[in-house]
């Protein structure tokens, strides 16, 4: 038995973060004694770990997707969720990367799409800053880009400028700045304050960096975790491919 306050300590959290999580499904139900205290065992260790390893660089909304899946041995699936999640990280770095470059050639169409027309329709802009189109009308809700609309049938006509400010909003969004700091980026940016503007966005290059660290920590402690569990189980974990008889092992 390994005693709440021992983990609380060891993770420097406090015990009653230890119940939210095991309130919350992410921990298995650990066995009681008959004072109700609870028995926790290594794999409860091993989970705890995990998911404060975890947070930092993917968030606590992956990991209560994934932890109910590693408790019914579902180790495959919950690996690809985690798979899903560095690979939009790989995309917002390059949709950051596209928007400094943008603001290096204020004046290039490279970074837009291929087509010239002068106007899109909601969708496109859509798919091409990789928002829904809701996220879009809250944006211009919010004042910072407002498309002109047509006078026939009053849908909105985005401007290649308009992709471009979109673009940079959707970089400052994806490193976690408030609405508030994006308007005054996006107003920096409207005011020919290009300076200012790239170090917002190289600050999101850094902040991405800085993600991807984090979420090779986070992925040393799931396969910790992960490997605790098929041991529990006595399940194969690891495949490893026999080079002699092309037939795969399991470890």
């Amino acid at each position: 038995m390994i005693r709440p306050i021992d983990i609380a300590r060891k993770l420097n959290i406090s015990t009653s973060a230890l119940r939210h999580y095991e309130s919350w499904g992410l921990v298995p139900p650990p066995e009681r004694k008959a004072n109700g205290y609870r028995i926790y065992t290594e794999t409860h260790v091993a989970y705890f770990e995990c998911i404060r390893a975890m947070y930092p660089g993917f968030g606590m909304e992956l990991i209560r997707k994934i932890m109910p899946l590693l408790h019914e041995n579902k180790i495959t699936e919950a690996l690809w969720l985690v798979n899903e999640a560095q690979a939009n990280l790989y995309h917002e770095r390059q949709r950051a990367e596209q928007v400094l470059k943008a603001l290096k050639m204020s004046d290039s169409d490279e970074f837009l799409p291929k087509k010239k027309q002068a106007w899109f329709t909601i969708r496109e802009v859509a798919k091409v800053v990789g928002v829904p189109s809701s996220t879009l009308r809250h944006w211009e809700k919010e004042g910072m880009v407002i498309p002109e609309r047509d006078e026939e049938n009053g849908y909105r006509k985005y401007s290649r400028a308009d992709i471009r400010k979109l673009l940079i909003i959707r970089t400052l969004r994806a490193a976690v700045y408030s609405l508030d700091t994006v308007k005054e980026m996006i107003a920096e940016f409207d005011n020919n304050n290009i300076a200012q503007a790239e170090k917002i966005a190289k600050d999101s290059l850094l902040y991405m960096d800085h993600l991807i660290t984090e979420q090779l920590r986070g992925m040393y402690y799931l396969y910790k975790l992960c490997a605790k569990i098929a041991s529990d189980k006595k399940a194969p974990f690891l495949i490893k491919k026999d080079d002699k008889t092309n037939s795969s092992l399991y470890e």
